[in-house]
Order: C-alpha cells, then sequence, then structure tokens
C-alpha cells in the first residue's frame, strides 16, 4: 500500500483546510494510506518521512526552520514525491531559497486579483494533462519567478491590463520536474476550495499527484 503525508497550515485566506479535506479522501480511494498533520515537525523524523510515497504541503505564508526544511528536502531528494498547488506550495516560504530551488518557482504577483484569464495546455500527450483541452478560470493569474528546468505542462498569458509592462509574458502554470531522485509537481491553479470546481483544475491536481508518487 502506498502512503501520503498531507501537512497543512498557514494563512486561513489559501483555506487549507479545505484542501486537505479535499484530498485526503481521494487518495484514500486511490488506495493509499493517508496521515494528516497540522505539524511541520513531522519533517524532522528522517525515518518515517522515508516511509512516504508521496507529500502533499497544503502550507501557505508561513515561515519553516533550518531542520524542518531540510527534513522535507531530503526526503524527496532521496524518493518521495511531492505535489502541490498555488500558494499553499509555492508561497509558503519566502525565506527560504532551497526549498523554493525544489519547487520549481515561487509566486511574486498575481495582477488585478481575482479576475478571469486562460489556460493553455502545452503538452497533450503527458499523462497529466492528456485528453484536456484550453480551459477559462475565474481566479488569481499567478506570475511565477520560475526554474528553467521544469517541465511545463500548461502556461498562462497575461494581457498587460493590470501591469501593462508584462503583456504578452507567457507565464508556466503546470509543471513536473525532478528533486535528487524525487518527483515534484506543481500546479498554480487553486486559490480557494472553489477553484477546484473546474474539472480541468481539479483533474491535474489529482493526475500530478499520482505522477509524483509514482
Amino acid at each position: 500500500m502506498k502512503s501520503a503525508l498531507i501537512t497543512w497550515g498557514g494563512w486561513e485566506g489559501h483555506e487549507p483546510e479545505k484542501g486537505a479535506a479535499l484530498f485526503a479522501p481521494y487518495l484514500q480511494e486511490q488506495g493509499y494510506k493517508v496521515e494528516v498533520t497540522t505539524t511541520l515537525d513531522v519533517y524532522l523524523n528522517e525515518a518515517k518521512m522515508s516511509t512516504f510515497d508521496l507529500v502533499v504541503p497544503i502550507w501557505t505564508m508561513s515561515t519553516i526552520t533550518p531542520e524542518q526544511e531540510k527534513g522535507l528536502l531530503t526526503a524527496v531528494k532521496n524518493g518521495t514525491g511531492i505535489a502541490g498547488w498555488h500558494g499553499c506550495m509555492a508561497d509558503s516560504f519566502r525565506n527560504n531559497p532551497e526549498y523554493q530551488f525544489m519547487v520549481g518557482g515561487q509566486w511574486v504577483a498575481h495582477p488585478g486579483n481575482i479576475i478571469d484569464y486562460e489556460v493553455h495546455i502545452t503538452q497533450h500527450d503527458d499523462p497529466i494533462t492528456v485528453g484536456l483541452q484550453d480551459f477559462r478560470m475565474h481566479s488569481e493569474q499567478y506570475y511565477m519567478h520560475v526554474d528553467p528546468m521544469n517541465e511545463v505542462l500548461a502556461t498562462t498569458t497575461f494581457n498587460g491590463d493590470y501591469a501593462p509592462w508584462i503583456a504578452g509574458s507567457v507565464m508556466p502554470v503546470v509543471w513536473k520536474k525532478q528533486w535528487g531522485i524525487g518527483r515534484v509537481f506543481y500546479s498554480s491553479l487553486g486559490h480557494v476550495r472553489q477553484d477546484f470546481e473546474v474539472p480541468e483544475t481539479l483533474t491535474i491536481m489529482k493526475r500530478g499527484m499520482l505522477w509524483a508518487s509514482r
């Protein structure tokens, strides 16, 4: 049986508890043994972390100790998969560049806040995005600093309405990568629980979790 760890906490505006409540049952339905916790101290237990096939960090706009960070990064580097979304993974710890290095990106802006925008599928033969077409979102359109080594699966293009100097900028939305021998999956979609009512957004996240845990 595969095992998954969900950690949730931080700023309530990103609804981390609701995210945990959404995806824990899904993973259980897929045959995973799921542990849900509201402390990052679980990362300190190297032996325990090595037993997880997947970590889903739903932790946003907060802090992490050097020891906690080391525990998480070591687990992923040694083969534990990690998969997450929006600010719950890519705006978790602003003072931790090595964590951001692992994620493959860091949020820096969402011009216009909640707006209408389009997500473009760029890889139609990948198991995470196969069968999906471009779709619309009404949410935060994330502008990010990203790793050029990411394998990008979907993008969005900024029209410049709220920041004219970025008009035409093509920004990764969904990507996967390696960290050591661990698989890393990220989607910038999912500002709040309601965003996962968009079928493509939910499908991408579910498939990304399964991919990350091999």
